[in-house]
């Protein structure tokens, strides 16, 4: 039982990062050298492929955190 949670856990933690990785980021390099932001458009809802990439991840960090206290629980 310990070492199939164990797998989740890792699983799980290997799709997490994964998700991360491939969100886009709204922050653009040359703000941080000229010290302009632009909020315009930075305040947008997201839509689509970034809004099921934030559930994703959100609800795979859920679960990670979960599986993880199970994993410790079961170990102890």
């Amino acid at each position: 039982m310990t070492f199939i949670v164990d797998i989740f856990v890792a699983i799980v933690a290997v799709l997490l990062i994964v998700v991360v990785v491939l969100q886009s980021s709204k922050d653009d390099i040359n703000d941080a050298f000229n010290g302009s932001k632009s909020e315009l458009f930075k305040n947008q809802k997201a839509r689509g492929i970034e809004l099921f990439m934030q559930r994703t991840t959100a609800a795979l960090a859920v679960v990670f955190v979960a599986l993880v206290i199970v994993s410790v629980v079961i170990h102890n």
